[in-house]
């Protein structure tokens, strides 16, 4: 997984994978307004005025019989616009609420009309329109149906569904570490619907075991491919929107030791698709012809580390959608080739290709493609790796990369650019600077109100104290690594102060970035820096910091070793330049894959760290999913001592009665398993080690379920630090 920081999992599971874009907008698509959800309306902006239009009134979104409208969690017109498509009544599947009701607004007639009525409650996924806005189409208990919404007739498309043979939609392991859920596509003709098959029958159960909400106990069973398993099989197949046969594509290699992250429509007779091998260091693009099934290569990929996909990094919200370009005739292609992570523009046939945005530096994610006008958008940050701005770039390659964030402000931004490149919403943040939201002209980079420019409100800004502080150091190793520090108030550096570190170290996610948020620990009670501590945190190699490939792959297969490393090399530089950091009272605390850096910073360098808090943590590499760990990891079968020697509990024996440590997992946690704490409690006993530890139960890997949970552990946590890396200045 990308075991991501509490914080940011549990905003994530609050999230729909229908969310919509930045402010809850959606862009019309000539691009010059964007509609949003407003008191249970549907309204539209027009831009430059902002002059609304309510496209859907409440009472519109009211079914008959009933005295409230639908609470609509997201929605989409059909492509004359004269249809709306609203999700409602959701259920939470893994991680998203990606399951619930749909109904179908008609705008002509003024009738609202629940599709898939005949299905069990709140069981329709993914439902969307077929591109000539005659029928919809949407997945349920895992099979396809095609709905006609002039007549109202249900066709079911697959007929094979089960909990282990899946149509439309994915296992757990394809959403948690590919993003993939929506697993099928209308045809450009609507004609047809192509769709993912997930054979997971072979797959074993992992057994969670609920112990509380029955007098026995029983079994959650979740089906999970755990490291060095072979994977779920695939299918992509193409069956008729009005019923019919399958056609499956023939594929090529072994689909239970391959993978297929992305599938797409190049054009009504032929699918594009990306092909991961098992080990992910290779990339193939195929094209498949519908009606025979014959696959073409057309494009590889190689690295000799992972190849990184469409969801593995800032390129899109999704893996959904390929980018083309010149009528189909090219595309855009995410590569790392020179050593930077750059745009190519790629050939329809991958014989051609050429970097379209050159230079010693890493583009973070795509924004905008604005053919029209020739341009490409996206997040960079040549000088400073905490920080992203955004830039343009001719398509055609004939220029260098222009920034479009102001100079003065410094920090990080996010846009979402309307579909013709005129207009932005825009968010701007730094770690002593709360978020600020303005709507923008483009390519003039000018606010539209002034009441929201950003620029003026920075100028109007008298200088504040910066609360965090920003450093870099560099290791024994020659290594120089980014980093951040909250001092106590009043700091006196005469004095020794205790300094507590937030850790998280793998591929997933970087700790220091210079945004709101930054610096602070939701998870102490009270406020550290009035409390006496210095809270601090070192980004490692191996993190999605953009810093080059080199940077980021330096983890491979050294997950446990080289990260852990850099943290404790640069915890022991930033020592040796602070003298008012007291090394006596030294901890650390991390979630999931900081969780992992936690114990093993304890047990590999136990001369610096003496205090340690660890949740969720994978204690046991060979535990964790088959995806994530391979991806970064290799294959066991072919270099299990990789896995071994970065694995917690293999370090285990080496705390020190003089440490302190708390181990903190849930029971229910479907991600890392609570195998994980039963195996480094047995190791921390075979040793005579003496720890604390908190079993939460049928918590998952949030931990937050259940009445007084966040309250509790974040008792839990502050008194634990306190009792044992005592606050205050010596």
């Amino acid at each position: 997984m990308k075991r991501i920081h509490f914080v940011l999992l549990l905003v994530l599971t609050q999230l729909s994978l229908h969310a919509q874009s930045n402010r809850g907008i959606v862009w019309t698509e000539d691009g010059n307004g964007y509609r949003r959800i407003e008191n249970k309306e549907i309204v539209q902006y027009a831009l430059p005025d902002l002059q609304k239009t309510v496209l859907v009134t409440s009472k519109q979104l009211t079914p008959a019989g009933r005295n409230e409208p639908l609470n609509v969690r997201s929605y989409a017109f059909s492509e004359d616009g004269r249809k709306a498509l609203i999700y409602t009544n959701t259920a939470r599947v893994w991680r998203y609420d990606t399951r619930g009701d749909y109904w179908v607004l008609d705008l002509d007639k003024n009738t609202l009309t629940q599709i898939g009525k005949a299905r069990p409650v709140s069981s329709l996924m993914f439902a969307k329109f077929s591109p000539d806005g005659k029928k919809a189409a949407y997945v349920s208990e895992r099979n396809i149906f095609s709905e006609d919404l002039a007549t109202g007739k249900v066709t079911q498309l697959t007929k094979d569904g089960t909990t282990r043979l899946i149509n439309g939609t994915f296992d757990w392991v394809y959403e948690e570490e590919f993003d993939c859920r929506d697993g099928f596509r209308w045809s450009p003709d609507s004609k047809n619907i192509a769709f993912w098959q997930i054979d997971a029958t072979k797959i074993r159960n992992f057994l969670m075991i609920n112990n509380t909400d029955s007098t026995y106990a029983f079994n959650v069973p979740v089906e999970y491919p755990k490291v060095g398993e072979r994977p779920s099989p695939y299918k992509i197949g193409v069956v008729s929107a009005a019923g019919g046969a399958t056609k499956w594509m023939s594929t090529p290699g072994d689909p239970g030791n391959t993978y297929i992250p992305r599938m797409e429509w190049a054009n009504a007779n032929e699918l594009v698709m990306e092909q991961l091998n098992r080990k992910q260091n290779q990339a193939k693009c195929l094209y498949a012809d519908i009606k025979t099934g014959k696959i073409t290569e057309f494009y590889t990929d190689n690295d000799d580390a992972w190849v990184e996909t469409k969801s593995s990094y800032s390129w899109a919200d999704s893996p959904a959608g390929w980018d083309w370009l010149n009528g189909g005739k090219e595309f855009l292609w995410v590569g790392e080739k020179d050593g930077w992570r750059h745009l190519y523009r790629v050939s329809r046939d991958g014989k051609t290709e050429k970097c379209i945005t050159a230079g010693d530096y890493d583009v973070i994610g795509i924004v905008q493609i604005d053919e029209k006008n020739n341009y490409v958008y996206f997040m960079a940050s040549p000088d400073n790796a905490t920080q992203t701005y955004l830039f343009r770039a001719k398509l055609d390659g004939s220029s260098k990369a222009e920034r479009m964030s102001p100079a003065g402000q410094v920090g990080s931004h996010r846009y979402d650019i309307s579909p013709n490149g005129a207009w932005a919403s825009h968010s701007f943040s730094n770690a002593n600077t709360a978020p600020m939201n303005e709507w923008l002209r483009l390519p003039e980079h000018k606010a539209l109100k002034e009441t929201e420019d950003i620029s003026k409100k920075l100028a109007a800004q008298t200088s504040p104290k910066k609360k965090v502080e920003f450093f870099k150091v560099k290791t024994e190793d020659g290594i120089e690594l980014d980093g951040w520090m909250v001092k106590p108030e009043n700091f006196d550096p005469t004095k020794k102060y205790p300094i507590v570190f937030s850790v998280y170290g793998e591929p997933a996610s970087s700790t220091v970035m210079d945004r709101w948020g930054t610096g602070r620990n939701g998870l102490y009670i009270g406020d550290m820096a009035k409390d006496g501590y210095i809270y601090a945190s070192v980004d490692n190699r191996g993190t999605p910091s953009p810093r080059g490939r080199a940077w980021r792959k330096a983890i491979y297969r050294k997950i446990g070793l080289v990260n852990i490393r850099d943290l404790a090399m640069g915890a022991k530089a930033l020592f040796a330049q602070n003298s008012f950091i007291d090394t006596s009272r030294v901890a650390v605390h991390g979630w999931s894959g900081g969780g992992s850096s936690t114990l093993n910073l304890l047990f590999q360098y136990p001369d610096l760290f003496k205090t340690g808090i660890a949740v969720a943590a994978v204690a046991d590499q060979l535990s964790y999913d088959n995806i994530y760990q391979e991806r970064y990891m290799g294959i066991p079968q072919e270099n299990r001592e990789d896995f071994i020697s970065g694995s917690p509990i293999n370090h285990a024996k080496n705390l020190r009665s003089t440490q302190n440590l708390l181990y903190i997992h849930g029971t229910g946690d479907d991600n890392v398993h609570y195998q994980n704490a039963e195996k480094l409690v047995n190791e921390l006993i075979k040793y005579n080690k003496q720890f604390q530890f908190m079993a939460y139960p049928n918590r998952s890997h949030g931990i937050y379920e259940g009445e007084g949970t966040s309250r509790h552990l974040n008792t839990l946590f502050t008194k634990f630090l306190k009792e044992h890396c005592p606050p205050g200045a010596k």
